[in-house]
């Protein structure tokens, strides 16, 4: 019988995951992050969130309802160094960051697998849709995505190593969700009707810049906004209450619609331009991690998304080292972002990621973003 510890958030998905363990006869224990209360603001939220005491709660009556083991480890200082400094950080440089992919390999299957490693647990079990699997000639660990397409998490997932992959259960990557509530009903758990938490757990109105304007505002000078050709055009708050693509708020107007295009954080200027200029067939990644295969010694051919919603499309990856790289599109794709995470798939299966520094148009060869810190 293996001894399984698994992260519980007081929502549905973990909740079932926990049930499904105990019904096939592991041996479980509940575990909870206590994140703290990093947000400033108090608010009755629509949608309740991993890092509120209600969730913890929730986490530990499920657990007892189980007949399981529940401990709540206090990992604030590790939240707040890694994901809230990392967040407010990279708006202040000009990037959009993915915090959810940091925590997942630094936090849920970093730390969290360490203490499992510690109480000799076998594995660590998620309530994650997305799919693990062990190629029969290779041995490495695989990442699929979920059988239910529009919950498939995949993408969070992409920075994960082999190890965190070989001692991961995702069992709800079989299950739609639909199915999954199903189950909790069946197994009568008090999360069964609870509604899905919200993306930015953190922020408790999901209001970023306010978050922002809350911690740093020493940090946030307003500046200029320009065209492409450096005319200023009007004034903006702050450079990190601002992403690529984005045409609300801009507070300017030229008798047409338009886009940022740039943010440059060290001469404090968001560029905006018309929705053609958001359009590049070429971005540089960097801090790849490879899942499917061991090196990127060649270019190979995938399937790549460059956010998490992205349908994405199809590319030619050229090797710059062993963590960089050249994408290469087939048709230009829409406010390639810096900051963002960017996932390579082949078919159903993540061949890896990395993190984009910026677009580059392959008529001039330039990187789009140069002040960038990277």
């Amino acid at each position: 019988m293996k001894k399984i510890l698994v992260a519980m958030s007081g929502g549905v998905d973990s909740s079932v995951t926990a049930a499904m363990m105990v019904d096939v006869g592991y041996d479980v224990t509940g575990i909870t992050m206590r994140l703290g209360a990093p947000d400033t603001i108090e608010v009755e939220p629509e949608r309740p969130n991993c890092c509120s005491l209600e969730g913890i709660e929730d986490a530990r009556r499920v657990a007892t309802q189980l007949g399981i083991p529940f401990y709540g480890v206090n990992y604030e200082d590790a939240f707040r160094e890694q994901i809230i400094d990392y967040f407010v950080e990279e708006y202040l440089v000009g990037r959009t960051p993915s915090p959810c992919m940091v925590c997942n390999r630094e936090l849920k299957f970093g730390r969290l697998l360490d203490l499992a490693k510690t109480l000799a647990c076998d594995a660590i079990a998620t309530g994650h849709y997305a799919r693990i699997e062990q190629h029969p000639e290779t041995g490495r660990y695989l990442l699929r995505k979920a059988r239910d397409v529009s919950k498939d998490q995949s993408y969070f997932l992409a920075a994960l190593t082999q190890e965190q992959l070989r001692c991961a259960m995702m069992p709800l990557g079989e299950y739609t969700k639909t199915e999954v509530r199903d189950l909790a009903r069946k197994y009568q758990l008090r999360t069964a009707e609870k509604i899905e938490s919200q993306e930015l757990c953190f922020v408790a109105d999901t209001n970023y810049r306010r978050f922002l304007q809350d911690r740093v505002p020493e940090k946030i000078q307003g500046g200029n906004i320009i065209d492409e050709e450096g005319k200023v055009l009007g004034q903006h708050d702050g450079v990190p209450f601002f992403t690529v693509g984005q045409r609300r708020g801009l507070g300017i107007a030229v008798g047409k619609p338009l886009y940022v295009t740039q943010l440059n954080a060290t001469e404090n200027t968001v560029v905006v331009g018309e929705s053609d200029a958001l359009f590049e067939d070429t971005m540089h990644v960097e801090r790849i991690n490879l899942i499917a295969i061991e090196k990127l010694t060649e270019p190979i051919r995938a399937h790549v998304k460059i956010r998490s919603r992205d349908d994405g499309g199809p590319a030619t990856i050229t090797p710059i080292s062993d963590t960089e790289a050249v994408v290469k599109f087939d048709e230009p794709r829409r406010a390639i972002t810096p900051g963002q995470a960017t996932v390579f798939y082949d078919g159903e299966y993540v061949l890896g990621g990395g993190w984009i520094v910026g677009a580059r148009d392959a008529t001039v060869g330039g990187i789009c973003n140069p002040d960038l810190p990277s």
